[in-house]
């Protein structure tokens, strides 16, 4: 008897799929609860959780504080998806996709909504005038590789991540579908950084900045435990640009933020402002 599976003519959510996030996962968008959205006192309100998605834009806010832009000061605040946060009304009023991150910029008459990670970062590179180099040639190239990470990451993340690390069954398939791509990606980023120390070029900029959580949490194993699996260490530039990023300060700041896992010298559900975060890091043990 043959164990094919054999798609309907018409399909229906019958049951959930089985797995860490069935209880959420539904065929359907919108608000499913009302839940109004905490607000602090600065001008900027993130919304969010310590995914590579959401360590894009903290990592992204605290190296514009570090390059002195006071105004890039933010409130963030934790959304719980395990819980169905995002599903709240107050979120889906700002990002009607019910993803994280999140933005709500209030600092002009009008609020402004900023949603998907890789717009939020354009958007605040944009805002402040920084992280996006202003020569036109030296822009588009930086940019070419934001857009790779936004196309590339769902391969990352929805593929590999989830048939390795996440899903109920272990299938052969689609592990070896996923880490052959996942693979291709990581020597498509190695061959770029042989010859560059940024993604963009010679300039740090929002590209390094989206890749990093992704591809950079991976080959120095803090992401899905495969850095042996993927034999990572046949990448060489690219483990020396992921561990030169990981050692930047403003990135262990914001990499910590809306995290609620982990050892407790990285883990800070909220932050208010930059003692927030120093009193987290400074439980870290020396």
């Amino acid at each position: 008897m043959s164990n094919e599976y054999i798609p309907p003519k018409v399909w229906t959510h019958d049951s959930e799929s089985g797995g860490q996030w069935a209880s959420i996962n539904r065929p359907d968008s919108g608000a499913r609860h009302q839940q109004a959205l905490p607000v602090g006192e600065h001008a900027l309100q993130l919304y969010s959780l310590a995914t590579p998605n959401g360590q894009k834009v903290t990592i992204m806010l605290e190296e514009l504080l570090a390059l002195g832009k006071a105004d890039a000061e933010y409130d963030a605040y934790l959304i719980n998806i395990g819980e169905g946060d995002q599903f709240g009304s107050g979120f889906v009023d700002v990002n009607p996709n019910s993803k994280i991150p999140a933005l709500l910029d209030r600092s002009g008459d009008t609020s402004v909504r900023v949603f998907e990670s890789g717009n939020i970062l354009l958007y605040l590179a944009e805002k402040f005038g920084a992280l996006l180099p202003s020569d036109p040639v030296k822009r588009v190239e930086a940019m070419n590789w934001l857009f790779w990470l936004q196309g590339s990451a769902p391969y990352l993340g929805g593929g590999f991540g989830h048939f390795y690390a996440y899903a109920p069954e272990k299938f052969e398939y689609p592990i070896n579908r996923f880490t052959m791509e996942t693979k291709r990606q990581l020597h498509l980023l190695d061959a770029r950084l042989a010859d560059n120390q940024y993604l963009g070029g010679d300039e740090y900029s929002i590209a390094d900045i989206a890749t990093w959580p992704w591809y950079g949490n991976l080959v120095i194993n803090n992401q899905y435990n495969a850095a042996e699996f993927l034999d990572v260490e046949s990448y060489p530039h690219l483990i020396r640009w992921a561990k030169d990023i990981a050692a930047r300060p403003a990135v262990q700041r914001g990499r910590i933020v809306n995290r609620s896992w982990g050892e407790e010298w990285e883990t800070l559900i909220e932050r208010h402002s930059a003692a927030d975060i120093d009193a987290v890091l400074a439980k870290q043990p020396k």
